[in-house]
């Protein structure tokens, strides 16, 4: 393959490629503009993604990525104790609280189940969950888990497994979103917001 520069711009190039939402082409102007302005951008950026691979570590607690072991919504004391979201993945999390009205604890399994991909029970973070929820302190479960058949399968687990430790199990309400369209919705979204209809 020709080369069009040298080998450490390849070797970004094809680094940038490997997030996501970036195929080849994307990567190459990412890498063209972070180039272009190095004073500004690069050498921040390196010196940023420095320090995070130094000190971002995993919350023993909670499965959270953080600076800090607890981290800082395990430590807050502002935060409802009593109440356990449990989600996939942290980008979830960071989902949630940008909603900003969330003010319990969350539990980040760290994926789904999925027979396909080999994923079982011992693979997530199951066991440490289910210590947490029989704690004196936890009354509610909130299953906050996508809408996917590995989601409801991995939530429909979580139930079985959670059943006797007499904690109060819910989830997130699915349905018609706010300022939604019906006729732009699939029938799977419309067929649950029939079933969850509430009073008006």
């Amino acid at each position: 393959m020709f080369m069009t520069s040298g080998a450490e711009i390849e070797r970004l190039i094809q680094l940038l490629a490997k997030l996501p939402g970036l195929g080849p082409r994307s990567a190459r102007r990412v890498a063209l503009q972070l180039i272009k302005k190095k004073e500004t951008l690069l050498s921040p950026l390196a010196e940023a993604m420095a320090e995070a691979a130094e000190r971002v570590t995993t919350c023993s607690e909670c499965g959270n990525v953080d600076t800090t072991d607890p981290c800082n919504i395990c430590a807050s004391s502002s935060r409802d104790v009593s109440i356990l979201c449990v989600v996939e993945e942290v980008g979830d999390l960071w989902a949630l609280e940008r909603a900003g009205t969330y003010r319990g604890q969350y539990h980040v399994l760290g994926g789904t189940l999925s027979a396909l991909d080999g994923i079982g029970p011992n693979d997530l973070n199951i066991a440490k969950l289910t210590e947490r929820a029989q704690s004196d302190e936890v009354v509610e479960v909130i299953l906050a888990m996508n809408a996917t058949v590995d989601g409801q399968t991995t939530a429909y687990y979580i139930t079985d497994k959670l059943e006797q430790s007499g904690v109060s199990i819910t989830r997130l309400a699915h349905g018609v979103p706010v300022g939604g369209e019906l006729d732009y919705l699939d029938d799977g979204t419309l067929s649950q917001a029939l079933k969850a209809r509430q009073p008006f």
